[in-house]
């Protein structure tokens, strides 16, 4: 940059954690403390921030959703705007920001299902999570309704995604209702039919990636029997090793075997965790979901597993398949399609995934950098190492040819873009508040768009 007297200004692609913790690196690093000092821009789809938090954690789990709290703080900042409701590649593009910032980070996280290739995973009660859990956290672009008419119901994969899916399946609606959840999801849950809820891992109970306290939590329901069948505790020298090598996996394991040697209580819905069975066809009859054939696997020695030939029927009519997030493309961008990320090299985005030659000045973090593996707070080490590339390259950025704040605003108003602010965000969480108010609770999730709005900037509704 030729004007060193101004602060660096850097846009961020999506209000998420990700993005907020590369605001919050960005702030406490040197540039800032003894430099001119940054001015941050979030960009965020949603009329509202947080991301993941808001919209891909289960209501059930307000000690998660506490995190909100720590990222509130960054926002207070004054060196960060929030600017909301604003779809990148239709209301801004990439060339626009070029034009008011030094440099763009994106951190749109992933949110689309990861695609299950076996015969029967189009059928009508074959469902990805990532839909499920939209509509159950309020989501304003998917449907206000969901199909629960099934009885007994699949859930394929062992992460704390499957977990939270199965656990939200498995309880009753009334449960439920003294979370955030609004009135259709409540709705749908109280009608929900499904009295068994059956989830697979190809792999065995050393291989699960659920966290410890997820996994517990699953017990601590009224209405929900966590059922471990005895067979499904094996381990080879490879699970061993994992256990002694990971206090986490060791809990894990030590939780399931307790499980599965405990008498099955009666509470009125049970909830099997099946170990050793590799999904192969989701079967069906006249287009609908009928079941799910696995294969039994066993363990070769090295943690891995390794088929044996013998299939299992189950009675199921639906399927949700819980198999890991995927990352969309972004417009102007490389994408990595084989791996569900922008092209990078710790957080530079390159030319191509063949490619070493950086893009001048954009960089990314979090899951759309390294796909959607680990925890919401592994992605602040994600945020550091990129923002530390993003500062150590800024002398060479040819620098933002119309850096004023007032710039990136008259150009949304400009194009009628109705964008909400971190002021806003206010008023729409005071609204949400007083919503649960009457009822005794913290707050009542709005989900339509408009609403979200009308209560967080009402003169652009």
């Amino acid at each position: 940059m030729t004007d060193q007297t101004r602060p660096l200004r850097v846009a961020i692609v999506g209000a998420g954690p990700a993005g907020i913790y590369a605001a919050d690196a960005l702030m406490k690093s040197d540039h800032n403390v003894s430099g001119p000092g940054v001015s941050i821009d979030l960009f965020e789809r949603m009329p509202a921030p947080f991301g993941l938090i808001r919209y891909g954690v289960a209501p059930d789990h307000p000690r998660i959703k506490g995190i909100i709290t720590a990222l509130h703080k960054v926002l207070d900042k004054p060196q960060v705007r929030l600017l909301g409701n604003i779809d990148y590649g239709t209301d801004i593009t990439l060339d626009d920001l070029r034009r008011f910032y030094d440099a763009v980070i994106f951190s749109t996280g992933a949110n689309a299902d990861r695609a299950l290739d076996i015969p029967g995973i189009d059928l009508d009660g074959s469902y990805g999570a990532a839909d499920f859990v939209s509509w159950y956290d309020g989501h304003p672009d998917v449907p206000r309704t969901w199909p629960l008419e099934a009885e007994k119901v699949a859930v394929l994969g062992v992460g704390n995604v499957a977990l939270d899916v199965a656990r939200v399946l498995a309880k009753t609606g009334d449960e439920l209702l003294p979370t955030e959840i609004p009135a259709n999801v409540y709705e749908g849950l109280k009608a929900n039919k499904a009295v068994e809820v059956h989830v697979f891992g190809r792999r065995g109970p050393a291989q699960a990636k659920f966290t410890p306290l997820e996994l517990r939590e699953l017990d601590h329901s009224p209405n929900i029997e966590v059922i471990v069948a005895p067979e499904d505790i094996d381990y080879d020298e490879g699970s061993e090793q994992a256990r002694r090598n990971s206090k986490q996996v060791d809990m894990v394991a030590n939780t399931l075997q307790d499980w599965a040697i405990r008498d099955v209580g009666n509470r009125p819905h049970k909830l099997f965790l099946h170990f050793f069975e590799s999904p192969t066809e989701i079967l069906g009859e006249d287009g609908k979901v009928t079941g799910l054939r696995t294969e039994r696997t066993e363990l070769d020695g090295t943690g891995n597993v390794k088929g044996t030939g013998k299939y299992n029927d189950w009675e199921v009519q639906s399927v949700y398949r819980a198999v890991g997030y995927l990352s969309q493309n972004i417009s102007q961008l490389p994408f990595d399609e084989q791996a569900g990320t922008i092209p990078n090299e710790a957080g530079r985005v390159v030319e191509s995934p063949s490619s070493t030659v950086p893009v001048p000045a954009t960089y990314v973090t979090g899951w759309i950098k390294r796909g959607p593996v680990g925890l919401i707070g592994h992605t602040k080490g994600d945020a550091n190492e990129t923002v530390a590339n993003l500062l150590e390259d800024a002398p060479t950025f040819t620098g933002a040819t119309d850096p004023e704040l007032d710039s990136v605003t008259a150009f949304l108003e400009g194009k009628q873009v109705p964008f909400t602010t971190w002021d806003g965000w206010y008023r729409l969480d005071a609204h949400e508040r007083s919503l649960g108010e009457p009822e005794g609770r913290e707050r009542v999730k709005v989900v339509e768009r408009d609403d979200m709005l009308k209560a967080s900037e009402p003169d652009k509704a």
